[in-house]
């Protein structure tokens, strides 16, 4: 049996409603108070489009921003469209069973990666 200790239950109709102030807010606080997603940005994405050369390392990132922004739309408009389908605790058991498996793949990927530089 999985325990879900990130499930979340939402009521529609509240009269707790947060303002579209504090909504924002807390997402520019998430967003830029998290130092993984800086060291992601900056360190990961920088070494990586610096490996592209002197003009792709901009088309690189330029790649990366809107990756970036069509992943969290798609992310935030498909999250209220599978919201139904959340509601059931078997969907969470499915979703958190495919992300350890991908994890356990990435995984032993790395492990058996050749890091040899002839």
């Amino acid at each position: 049996m999985f325990f879900i200790p990130h499930a979340v239950v939402v009521e529609e109709g509240t009269e707790d409603a947060q303002s579209l102030k504090a909504a924002l807010l807390t997402t520019a606080a998430v967003t830029y108070l998290n130092p993984l997603a800086w060291l992601d940005t900056t360190i990961f994405l920088g070494s990586l489009a610096n490996t592209q050369g002197d003009p792709g390392r901009w088309w690189y990132y330029l790649g990366c921003c809107c990756g970036s922004l069509i992943w969290f739309l798609m992310l935030g408009y498909g999250s209220r469209l599978l919201r139904p389908l959340f509601a059931r605790p078997s969907a969470w058991r499915v979703l958190d069973g495919a992300t350890a498996l991908l994890m356990a793949y990435l995984v032993f990927n790395l492990l058996t990666m050749n890091l040899s530089t002839h």
